[in-house]
This record gives C-alpha cells, sequence and structure tokens, in this order.
C-alpha cells in the first residue's frame, strides 16, 4: 500500500470521525426533545481534528491546518470548562 493510500485512509477516517460528533449531538438531541452538545460530541471532535490536522499537515495545506488547530484549541477549551463546572458541582455536592 502506497503512502498517500494510507494517508488518504487516515484522512477519510478522520473525517469520519468529525463527523460522528453531529451524529452523537442529534441522536441526544432526539432522545431528549430539545437541543444538547453531549460531552461525546466534544472527543469526537478532537479525535476527527487531530485525525484531520496530521493528514492537512501531511498534506501541508496551511488553510487546513490553521482551521483544524483552531478548532482543536475551542474544543479542547470546551472540555475543560465541561470538567471545570463537573468538579464545581462534585464539590458543592459534598
Amino acid at each position: 500500500m502506497s503512502t498517500e493510500t494510507i494517508w488518504l485512509i487516515i484522512g477519510l477516517g478522520g473525517q469520519a470521525l468529525f463527523s460522528m460528533r453531529f451524529l452523537v449531538q442529534w441522536y441526544q438531541s432526539e432522545r431528549q426533545k430539545k437541543s444538547i452538545i453531549p460531552i461525546e460530541f466534544w472527543y469526537f471532535s478532537i479525535l476527527g481534528g487531530l485525525t484531520l490536522f496530521s493528514y492537512a499537515v501531511y498534506k501541508q495545506d496551511p488553510v487546513f491546518i490553521i482551521g483544524q488547530s483552531t478548532g482543536l484549541f475551542i474544543y479542547s477549551r470546551n472540555l475543560y470548562f465541561i470538567s471545570k463546572e463537573r468538579k464545581a458541582l462534585a464539590k458543592q455536592e459534598r
């Protein structure tokens, strides 16, 4: 298998992971009959974003690299806020 084929598979895998976030969000919203963003949305965002970032670096595409690195910062920041909120709630429950 050629290097190009392997990177194409990695890129497609990253896109699949990234797309899963929308399916998870849609499924959870339908189940709860309101718009929600489950924590899995952010984990799929990071996994897909990291994979796509790697693909973009391999392809040396600066537009794609900037877009994915910006997204990765935002996804990580949202997980930080979620973690911080959960810790604060756990402290209050004690």
